[in-house]
């Protein structure tokens, strides 16, 4: 059974207790790594800089971050298919856990992804 590393644990420990929930269950069906829990102002607007993010107002930015972003391993970042396929574990993992989230592949969550105007393919957040 997969495991998250040193790392990955660590910065899951940044996230909100439900984030932490869900991942830690996720791991034990598809091995994935976290790649960024809580991150402060000068790392958003760094993202934003890049196109990686689109807001200054993210959820990554609330202490615990009620945002995430997790991939599956080994990261593949041209490997969009694996991305969106490892999305619907976590969705479903999250279904039957009752924790409510919003993936950055579905930002409206109407289900159909073709409408997305911006994929951030890697990002699960709480949505209350």
């Amino acid at each position: 059974m997969p495991n998250f590393g040193r790392i990955s644990k660590a910065r899951l420990a940044t996230c909100h207790p439900d984030i932490q929930k869900l991942f830690n269950e996720v791991i034990k069906h598809f091995d994935c790594v976290i790649i960024e829990g809580n991150r402060d102002p000068a790392r958003q607007q760094q993202l934003v800089e890049e196109g990686k993010s689109r807001t200054l107002n993210s959820k990554h930015l609330h202490n615990p971050s009620i945002a995430v972003d997790v991939a599956p391993y080994p990261v593949n970042w041209s490997d969009t298919n694996r991305m969106r396929y490892f999305a619907g574990v976590v969705q479903g993992v999250a279904l039957q856990m009752g924790i409510k989230i919003r993936w950055g592949g579905d930002w409206n969550q109407d289900t159909e992804v073709s409408d997305n105007t911006f994929n951030d393919l890697v990002h699960y957040e709480l949505d209350s």
